[in-house]
């Protein structure tokens, strides 16, 4: 724990965090995910450091009295303006008053302009922007009775660089709504409630990741602790500290943390860097010498041109048989396995622009899977655009699929939670390329 723990709170904490619960169809739900592990580890954390005196929580958590503690779950869903008003009444009923307020609710959709539905903009807006405003509003009354209230949002730094909503324009705007809210109440509410925001500087763990990235992503990830020990840091400190943008691992290294492998799922392997933030590409090369490629594919040189036909029966594209993309399918083909088909379920299709271009894919769905080039033979559940040149460095290991997505270098459009499995596959091709 960081040097900011403190392990006797004198004050009796009366906490309520927002978390929603929302009709939503199935279909609709596979790409809105609300999350609601990193609320219950920064509740646990106040829970544990308080040394279980006085904390009382408004949170659909049973584990609390379990451990001791006095909870009052309530099914809210802030969309609905009444139920957040009679769950608040019933909070400050039963506890006397509310302390802290932390805005953890949030729905998401990584999706571009024209693939996201109204119904989907909708949700994002009312959720992230009009809950976290509508909550703030409510407990805003009497948090100002508190000796030392604070209101912590989920929510990153406005980043203006065009790249971060180029390709999911509606859930950045939702997002950056919770943001804005900390800028306009910090300084409307200065001197009576601190208000402050709390962003990963690394994808964190939850079931979100796992539906939108499935099984293996969570290596590229780090535990809900390290947002739980920021966030108790943060409300630990009076009221005069607000209106701050805070990154988990800058403040925490700013309270003496040093060991951040004790955050990791699996320390020492690469982690994937949460959204808003900017960063330098990985450009760390995995040395195709090392990996049985051939000499045309390490050097990029090109050949005597041959006719490649897809399974759409597409002619006339004259490709070199050795160049970079031609033998990165090559070994794909060579690479997929029944197993590989049974585990992923689906097709990519790559729109490659520049030198080697054109329409390529990867059925690892279909019977015993294929790639090569042209269209698919079923309909993709994924399309990517990007350069060729990219194309080869990220199936190289040169550029990781997320932040080549991040940077605008990738577009995609289609099943979201399947192009995020691309990484984990990159994992198994790169060891054939």
């Amino acid at each position: 724990m960081s040097s900011c723990a403190i392990h006797n709170l004198s004050v009796r904490l009366r906490f309520w965090l927002s978390c929603s619960l929302c009709n939503v169809e199935r279909s609709q739900f596979e790409s809105l995910v609300f999350n609601v592990f990193i609320g219950e580890e920064i509740l646990s954390r106040l829970f544990v450091q308080s040394e279980r005196q006085f904390l009382n929580v408004l949170f659909s958590n049973y584990a609390v009295e379990a451990a001791g503690g006095k909870a009052l779950p309530c099914i809210v869903n802030v969309r609905e303006e009444q139920q957040i008003i009679n769950a608040v009444e019933k909070a400050v009923k039963t506890f006397g008053g509310i302390d802290i307020l932390v805005n953890n609710a949030s729905a998401i959709s990584l999706t571009g302009t024209l693939e996201t539905e109204t119904k989907k903009v909708n949700l994002m807006m009312d959720v992230n922007v009009r809950g976290t405003y509508l909550t703030s509003k409510t407990c805003l009354p009497y948090l100002r009775k508190s000796k030392n209230p604070h209101i912590l949002n989920l929510s990153p730094p406005m980043n203006m660089n065009p790249m971060w909503f180029k390709n999911h324009c509606a859930y950045t705007i939702s997002k950056y709504g919770m943001s804005m809210c900390v800028l306009g109440m910090a300084e409307e509410f200065r001197g009576e409630v601190a208000v402050n925001a709390l962003w990963p500087k690394t994808a964190i763990h939850t079931a979100a990741m796992d539906m939108l990235g499935g099984s293996g992503i969570e290596k590229q990830c780090r535990k809900t602790d390290i947002l739980a020990d920021a966030a108790y840091c943060i409300l630990t400190k009076p009221k005069s500290f607000t209106g701050n943008f805070i990154i988990d691992e800058v403040l925490l290294r700013e309270e003496g943390v040093k060991d951040f492998d004790v955050y990791a799922i699996a320390p020492g392997h690469p982690l994937m860097p949460d959204f808003f933030l900017d960063a330098e590409i990985d450009v760390t090369a995995m040395k195709p010498e090392s990996h049985g490629a051939s000499q045309a594919f390490k050097e990029g040189k090109k050949s005597s041109g041959s006719k490649h036909e897809g399974p759409d029966g597409a002619k006339g594209h004259t490709e070199s048989a050795s160049s970079p993309v031609a033998e990165t399918f090559r070994v794909i083909q060579g690479a997929i396995s029944k197993e590989f088909v049974r585990s992923t379920q689906g097709v990519f299709q790559f729109e490659l622009s520049g030198d080697d271009g054109g329409t390529w894919y990867i059925d690892l769905k279909t019977n015993d899977g294929s790639a090569g080039f042209g269209k698919p033979p079923v309909t993709a559940d994924v399309v990517m655009s990007m350069s060729s040149g990219d194309f080869v460095k990220m199936f190289t290991g040169k550029l990781k699929p997320t932040m080549a997505f991040m940077s605008g270098k990738l577009k995609i459009k289609g099943n979201m939670a399947l192009a995020i499995k691309l990484e984990k596959m990159l994992t198994q091709f790169n060891s054939k390329l």
